[in-house]
């Protein structure tokens, strides 16, 4: 399975007539997971942790505002203790399970979309640190399960500077900011310089806007690790944006 990182939008993302068409059709044209190992912005823990692994993980409603049929949903996958295992056994002796932590919306608002019967083993990684290249690393390190079926995903957004925005339409234009960004990172990921796209802060257009904090962008390298050559192909799946906010989504070799 080649890993991806896809923008996994708030919940509204559920009732976006041009979003939920374009995963869909992005994870019709997969092969079907045997599990999926994701890497959400919304969980941040170090050391590295994995979410509950029982059936029926309970959500995490990690967000407010909304309509209350929004904190009713579900997505009740199937036992994934052997996923958790496998996933421990590339990571000795360091990584454990969460008896309780369930799936966040960085997690379970893209799957419920993409898969939603909610049958594939599905187990959440925590974010360590938001160091790009000891994330590049930690993608490197789930590498083999590709070969076992496993889809590796990284869940954020390319832009995400949500304390600027002025419009809150799903269809609102995107700010300089945003679109500077999102253009920049496209064009240092189609060409493989990922030393560049590694050091966004300083290098990139529309910072610190883009991103006051970093760590909806964190996962992309994540799944840059993941990939067979971190600096080789990669196709981007989807673009445009969501509330003005990029919502580039890519699939890595």
């Amino acid at each position: 399975m080649r890993p991806v990182f896809l923008g996994h939008g708030a919940p509204p993302l559920l009732d976006d007539p041009v979003w939920v068409p374009e995963l869909r059709a992005w994870s019709d044209r997969m092969d079907r997971p045997t599990g999926i190992v994701i890497v959400s912005a919304h969980w941040e823990s170090a050391p590295a942790m994995l979410s509950c692994s029982d059936a029926g993980t309970p959500l995490v409603y990690d967000f407010g505002g909304f309509a209350p049929h929004y904190y009713e949903m579900t997505y009740p996958t199937p036992d994934a203790s052997l996923l958790a295992a496998r996933v421990q056994a590339l990571f000795p002796g360091t990584l454990t399970v969460h008896s309780t932590r369930g799936l966040d919306h960085g997690a379970w608002v893209p799957l419920k979309v993409m898969y939603p019967e909610a049958d594939i083993p599905t187990v959440q990684l925590s974010l360590p640190t938001l160091d790009a290249e000891s994330l590049i690393y930690l993608g490197a390190r789930l590498r083999p399960l590709r070969d076992e079926g496993v889809l590796i995903v990284g869940s954020g957004f390319l832009t995400h500077g949500l304390p600027f925005l002025t419009e809150w339409r799903i269809d609102a234009v995107p700010p300089g900011w945003s679109r500077d960004f999102d253009l920049w990172a496209a064009d240092a990921i189609a060409r493989g310089d990922i030393d560049e796209l590694a050091d966004f802060r300083s290098r990139a257009p529309g910072m610190p806007y883009a991103h006051p904090t970093v760590e909806h962008l964190a996962p992309l390298f994540v799944a840059i690790g993941a990939a067979a050559e971190p600096d080789g192909p990669v196709d981007t799946v989807i673009d445009g944006y969501f509330m003005g906010l990029a919502k580039r989504s890519f699939e890595f070799a």
